[in-house]
């Protein structure tokens, strides 16, 4: 193992999702806004978190509305999230501009992106400002899913996707498959069956 540099506290965590968080104003008008920083915080009831700046365009609309989209992003849509993180909803209609679709929701007013793998519809719970960001604290009311990312069985096999992650300044497309949850404990568990054969 290699020594340790210690550094000012900041920033650094990594990788995280990539996501284009769509939402509506009062206008009736559609925006999508590049975020990463953002995961799942609660399982029952299923319910996330995501900052966002509060002069952004989607705070005015997420405060207004008290909801929006969060939309996984793929490898080949890695392009249009970097110009819809870079470019100011206030100046251009993202979804015109990407050529992406906006699709209606379920459960929200806020589109979603048509493009996307799987979409959140959520409704925010909760709302602290902490300084350059707040922090949206949402419940995640119904998801939207692309059929084929679903098995022959079922299962939701997220691998299918081709997502994309951020990770302190970079895009990356998330590659191979090194487990599943519990694999660990279940691989150890057969060594011990097998042995006692």
């Amino acid at each position: 193992m290699g020594h340790k540099l210690v550094w000012q506290g900041g920033t650094v965590l990594g990788p995280l999702p990539l996501v284009l968080v769509t939402s509506r104003g009062p206008d009736g008008r559609a925006n999508l806004m590049t975020a990463a920083w953002c995961g799942i915080v609660c399982t029952k009831p299923p319910m996330l978190s995501v900052s966002i700046r509060p002069e952004r365009l989607t705070a005015e609309y997420v405060d207004a509305s008290g909801e929006f989209g969060l939309n996984l992003v793929a490898a080949d849509m890695v392009r249009q999230a970097d110009w819809c993180g870079v470019k100011s909803g206030r100046e251009y209609d993202k979804f015109a501009e990407c050529g992406l679709t906006a699709l209606p929701a379920s459960k929200i007013s806020a589109p979603l992106v048509g493009e996307s793998p799987l979409s959140l519809e959520c409704t925010v719970r909760e709302r602290l400002v902490l300084g350059s960001h707040i922090l949206y604290i949402a419940a995640i009311e119904a998801v939207q899913v692309d059929a084929d990312l679903v098995d022959s069985s079922g299962a939701l096999d997220m691998g299918r996707a081709g997502l994309a992650a951020w990770c302190h300044g970079q895009y990356h497309s998330i590659g191979e498959d090194l487990g599943y949850f519990g694999f660990s404990v279940r691989r150890r568990s057969r060594i011990r069956r097998e042995r006692r054969v």
